[in-house]
């Protein structure tokens, strides 16, 4: 399926944004996922399906001061 990955359009094969993530490598601590405009928190990532289309953005959470 088709979606838009960080603004990129991406051909993916995850059915779920766990599977997305870690299929990109990125499923580690400070990784934050936004699904069509809505953070989905980490421990919904395996029951929150992709679909056609959807918009994806994964960010790096970044302490600073």
């Amino acid at each position: 399926m088709r979606i838009i990955l960080n603004q990129q359009p991406q051909q993916v094969s995850a059915a779920t944004v766990a599977e997305l993530v870690a299929n990109l490598g990125q499923d580690k601590p400070g990784v934050a996922v936004a699904l069509n405009g809505q953070v989905v928190s980490k421990p919904r990532w395996g029951e929150t399906p992709l679909n056609e289309g959807d918009t994806l953005d994964l960010f790096s959470v970044i302490a600073g001061g």
